[in-house]
């Protein structure tokens, strides 16, 4: 089992940042595959990042890409989603998920372990 734990959220103005982080405990951190969903009202959850497990290779949605970085430190074991740039459009509960495989993932189908979410409330 793996535990999973996300803080950080809050509200913030347009165009502002926040730094979400993920904090993981029971099997070794460095064996997951970690990502980043989240999940709008009325939305489906959709897939926001991921990074492989030493943290050398990232993923991003289309609609984040140079805005957001992940990025993770096993000696912590804890990964990070920065995100820059806010647009209101980003408000949703944010979620983050372990994967125990090799390879970055899109699916929320492939990741085994889900923190509760953080709420991220963007005001235009």
């Amino acid at each position: 089992q793996v535990q999973l734990v996300e803080s950080g959220g809050g509200l913030v103005q347009a165009g502002g940042s926040l730094r979400l982080s993920c904090a993981a405990s029971g099997r070794t951190f460095s064996n997951y595959v970690m990502g980043w969903f989240r999940q709008a009202p009325g939305k489906e959850r959709e897939f926001v990042a991921s990074i492989n497990r030493n943290g050398g290779n990232t993923y991003y949605a289309d609609s984040v890409k140079g805005r957001f970085t992940t990025s993770r430190d096993n000696a912590k074991n804890t990964v990070y989603l920065q995100m820059n740039s806010l647009k209101a459009d980003d408000t949703a509960i944010y979620y983050c998920a372990a994967a125990n495989t090799f390879l970055i993932s899109t699916r929320s189908s492939a990741y085994d372990y889900w923190g509760q979410g953080t709420q991220v409330t963007v005001s235009s």
